[in-house]
């Protein structure tokens, strides 16, 4: 406890709230619907009362913290991170795989952590440690045990890959560690979702597709039987499945076999898409990371044509939304910058035709119901007081979610103004 009050008061503003706080902004938006006027009620780490300042009465020696001009919502949710990367274009993931040491990118993952958190995710999933092992479980651990500031973690361990189909890949060197464990047919599949189940994962996490060999193409991995393995195995255990995925065969394939959501989602058809509206499972587009990734190649936005990486991500985005498919907000952060992580809703908004009140949904109620999350993305009472205020109002500008001047944990404030 001494470390963690060493930690959080090097944080800007940190203080702890006290036992009631009435929070006074000019306006809430409660995760689907803003209305001005209202004050949030806080005591000890849930929300007690929500509603027109006329109707809330605080307990007797309660503080009340004004935040004129600012909207206070959810705490946002990322729904696709890995805080044990660092952006591309500093160093590429072979070489972070391959030669960062574990304890350094141990390190690396608490201060994004950090940035996450101060950033207004209170809440990340975070999608697999790329080679090293179960480290998010212990990063898990301390941010619950209060030994380093962060977001609640929702952990994907090592993910699934079939033999070959991953990486790294020199063809000259056997035995190379890999971004994630290799695993096929059924009692190797079956102990691997087990195992990573055992280790602490939250959620599996399988490559449903991805190019196999040095330079090659993306080409489904496993077979519809292996994957309704995957599936059922861990949803015994009350787990759900998330599906890595860009060719339309790998995506059919995931979403037969049941997984919740598809990452990435690039080669989906008309067809597919359709077959996830009707099966429910939601897409994590993660334009971001394209994004990104487009502009260390070179490419420079608005300049010449669109490189086929973006031209396909728009193509697949809005067949996703003429078929009615649910989108999950996660921007693959890691390959960007940690803290950065409201680039995904800004890109949304300004480059593929979605609102500020779509993206905002998203990223609080939507994605706490998409990740079975009950106990936040709204605000209302007996939720968790996870709480952000902006300056200006994020359900008509996006850009609001740049201005984050108070972060609220569980009743503990990390930032305010």
């Amino acid at each position: 406890m001494r470390l963690l009050i060493l930690l959080c008061c090097l944080l800007p503003g940190f203080t702890w709230a006290q036992t009631a706080t009435l929070l006074h902004p000019a306006a809430v938006f409660d995760g689907q619907v803003l209305h001005p006027g209202w004050v949030v009620l806080v005591e000890g780490q849930k929300i007690t009362a929500a509603g027109p300042a006329a109707q809330v009465t605080a307990p007797a020696g309660a503080r009340t913290l004004e935040l004129p001009g600012l909207t206070l919502l959810p705490g946002l949710i990322e729904g696709h991170s890995h805080l044990l990367l660092h952006p591309y274009n500093e160093t590429s993931w072979n070489e972070q795989v391959l030669n960062e040491p574990l304890a350094l990118r141990v390190a690396r993952a608490t201060v994004h952590a950090q940035k996450t958190l101060l950033a207004g995710f209170t809440t990340t999933r975070d999608l697999g440690t790329e080679g090293a092992g179960y480290a998010d479980v212990g990063l898990r651990q301390a941010i619950d045990e209060g030994i380093i500031p962060g977001p609640r973690l929702l952990v994907a361990t090592r993910a699934l890959v079939a033999t070959g189909s991953y990486g790294p890949h020199l063809a000259a060197v056997e035995d190379l560690p890999q971004g994630a464990q290799e695993a096929d047919g059924v009692d190797n599949l079956v102990r691997a979702v087990r195992e990573q189940i055992g280790h602490g994962a939250d959620v599996i996490k399988v490559y449903a597709d991805y190019r196999w060999g040095p330079g090659g193409a993306a080409q489904p991995t496993y077979s519809l039987e292996e994957l309704t393995l995957i599936v059922q195995t861990a949803r015994s255990a009350g787990r759900g499945v998330v599906a890595h995925s860009s060719t339309a065969e790998g995506m059919r394939r995931a979403v037969l076999a049941g997984v919740e959501t598809i990452e990435h989602g690039d080669g989906g058809t008309p067809e597919v898409f359709k077959l996830m509206k009707e099966r429910g499972v939601a897409l994590c587009p993660t334009v971001a990371a394209s994004d990104a990734i487009s502009r260390y190649r070179g490419w420079k936005k608005g300049q010449g044509p669109d490189p086929q990486r973006i031209t396909e991500k728009h193509r697949a985005v809005q067949a996703a939304r003429q078929a009615g498919v649910t989108f999950a907000m996660g921007g693959d952060v890691g390959v960007f910058p940690h803290g950065d992580n409201a680039l995904e809703m800004e890109l949304l908004v300004q480059d593929y035709g979605f609102t500020p009140l779509e993206v905002l949904r998203q990223a609080t109620s939507g994605n706490a119901h998409i990740f079975h999350l009950a106990d936040r993305g709204r605000i209302a009472a007996g939720l968790l007081a996870d709480l952000v205020a902006v300056a200006g109002d994020p359900t008509q500008q996006v850009q609001a979610l740049r201005q984050v001047q108070l972060v609220m944990k569980g009743g503990v404030l990390y930032k305010q103004p």
